[in-house]
């Protein structure tokens, strides 16, 4: 089915205990508004009546609207939903009831047989309100309930086919109900009170006890305990971790958008990324050097990382190919137990990224995981798994995290050449990009180019891959068309594109120097308008971005200066660069 490809990175938490249930519900929501979203809500059981309260907008206005703390209750869902079926509107959002109103259901994920389901309790008199395909759950619960919630739901959740992370709640009933299936749910511990949500910053603030759920576990949730039962395998026995993640609120602080206070973050995201465990990268390096082939997968800016690290590893001598995750699939008779799988994703969940390790796992290949988040899917599927450490990173555009994940293959590259990068010497060169003069010489530039609607940019070697990556960040938050080319190939039709004015950002290395610049010649001589990002300026640029030189470590200098370019013209054409249109933080569902 076509939905099965529809993007999800809806967000879900569930409380049971003494506490206040709306507030705690409430507060995990903000948790995971950086996941993105259009609509949110709570149900609450107070005094055994289940209360329903949904809205499209931000959790804050919709809490000042609706006001989400009454009637005050011991269990509750929320849901914050990016609409995939159904449009954005108050009855499509989450929670969603059954017939009798006495039923509540938050669900993330893709019912890919909605529709069948759907037409049989149609057929035995059901009434449904929204367009949603998570409304058909809360039906199907009441339609086979005689008696026994657990039983209800059990057998409803045994009949859906998809991917998905669906919370229940009845009232009369004292409990939370859920299962979990290709999307994530995580419950943490309390002392009387127990929580569960689809990331572990929804509950951080409450506790660090966690039991990370598998797939097709079904739970039962109460203030004083809980059971787990898999619908494949019986039952389960839960298995408590500690969590050392600190919770890190989102808070902008003094800063206007996330994204901003993000990239400031930059410097010592590196160094914490560039830190890891000696021992364990030794071990992911003699992997490397023994492996037949080493596959890249990721989407997005991370496959923008891979693709850096495809260069790397090739002049360490290491044969390496970076592949769209979402077109893995494609490359599957290449891959066998001599093959090794490099997977980068920020949240650990992309839908695309954990299929094709799974289908990787099943022809014997090696995976080690590249991930932000700690217990997610990807990273506890993998054979060895290494933290980004960047911390929570709520804007959209990845930023922070793509320079950890730059970080986390130059400290892998070092160990496969002996080369060695200065940590002190990259922060220090990160920070000067990132000081207020720098700063104020970027803005002058996004006045320059704010009110184009084409820009184009070139490169060669490890400028083409910052190209690219810049182009993305261009692109998706201030909505210009943004396309980057090997300067190589300008010639081979994109240089028909070229008229006067036109925007050229031209990405200037030592070794391809000479290259670049007749590339440069080239469209200066169609028109273009010429920005360079080079250590040395030259006659050719219009404008000038000055960047550090220091071979692989110009990966580092020369994306951040993009990003703080991107970031004004979103700013400067009233774009709001942490939410922008369409796009939500991961893509969950294949």
């Amino acid at each position: 089915m076509f939905a099965s490809h529809l993007m999800n990175m809806c967000g879900i938490i569930g409380y049971v205990g003494e506490g206040d249930a709306n507030s705690v519900v409430v507060r995990g929501l903000k948790g995971l508004t950086y996941r993105g979203y259009d609509s949110c809500g709570i149900a609450v059981l107070s005094n055994g009546t289940l209360t329903i309260k949904k809205d499209i907008g931000k959790i804050e206005d919709v809490d000042a609207k609706l006001n989400f703390s009454e009637p005050r209750g011991k269990i509750a869902i929320g849901h914050t939903r990016w609409a995939t079926h159904g449009g954005v509107s108050p009855v499509n959002s989450h929670p969603h009831s059954d017939c009798t109103g006495t039923i509540a259901i938050v669900h993330n994920g893709i019912i890919e047989n909605y529709n069948e389901l759907k037409r049989r309790l149609e057929a035995r008199g059901h009434k449904f309100k929204s367009q949603t395909d998570s409304e058909v759950i809360a039906h199907l619960i009441e339609e086979l309930d005689s008696g026994s919630f657990w039983d209800a739901c059990k057998k409803a959740f045994s009949l859906l086919r998809g991917s998905f992370a669906v919370l229940a709640i009845k009232a009369g009933e004292d409990v939370i109900v859920g299962v979990r299936k290709d999307s994530p749910l995580v419950i943490g511990i309390g002392k009387d009170e127990n929580f569960v949500a689809s990331d572990i910053y929804a509950i951080l603030p409450f506790t660090k006890n966690v039991i990370f759920l598998q797939n097709y576990d079904m739970l039962l949730l109460r203030a004083d305990g809980l059971k787990i039962e898999n619908l494949k395998h019986g039952s389960v026995e839960p298995r408590i971790e500690t969590l050392d993640v600190q919770c890190a609120e989102a808070d902008k602080k003094n800063f206007h958008h996330f994204m901003i206070k993000e990239i400031m973050e930059q410097a010592e995201a590196f160094e914490r990324a560039f830190k890891q465990d000696s021992s364990k990268i030794e071990k992911i390096v003699e992997a490397i050097k023994k492996a037949k082939s080493v596959v890249l997968l990721a989407a997005g800016t991370s496959y923008h990382a891979c693709l850096a690290a495809n260069y790397l590893f090739s002049r360490a001598k290491v044969f390496s190919k970076a592949v769209v995750a979402s077109e893995f699939d494609n490359f599957l008779d290449l891959v066998d137990r001599d093959t090794l799988i490099i997977a980068a994703s920020q949240s650990g969940e992309t839908a695309d990224v954990l299929h094709a390790i799974r289908k990787a796992k099943e022809r014997g290949a090696m995976v080690v995981s590249i991930v932000n988040v700690y217990g997610s899917s990807l990273a506890r599927e993998s054979d060895e798994s290494l933290m980004m450490n960047a911390g929570p990173e709520v804007g959209v555009a990845a930023t922070k995290t793509y320079i950890t994940e730059l970080a986390i293959f130059l400290l892998l590259y070092s160990r496969l050449t002996c080369k060695e990068f200065i940590v002190d010497e990259i922060k220090a060169k990160i920070l000067d990009l990132l000081s207020r003069s720098r700063r104020e010489y970027i803005e002058r530039v996004a006045e320059k180019l704010k009110d184009k609607n084409h820009v184009f940019l070139i490169g060669r070697g490890l400028g083409f891959i910052t190209a690219l990556e810049a182009a993305l960040k261009i692109k998706e938050i201030s909505y210009i068309h943004a396309e980057a080319f090997p300067g190589g190939e300008i010639k081979h039709g994109t240089i028909a594109l070229i008229e006067n004015g036109t925007p050229c950002i031209v990405f200037v290395g030592r070794e391809n120097k000479d290259d670049v610049l007749a590339n440069a010649h080239e469209l200066r001589a169609r028109g273009g308008f010429i920005v360079g990002v080079a250590e040395e300026n030259s006659k050719i640029f219009d404008l000038w971005i000055k960047v550090p030189e220091d071979g692989e470590a110009s990966l580092i200098y020369q994306i951040i200066p993009m990003q703080l370019l991107a970031y004004m013209l979103a700013v400067m054409r009233g774009c709001d660069p942490d939410h922008p249109r369409s796009l939500a933080k991961s893509v969950t569902v294949k």
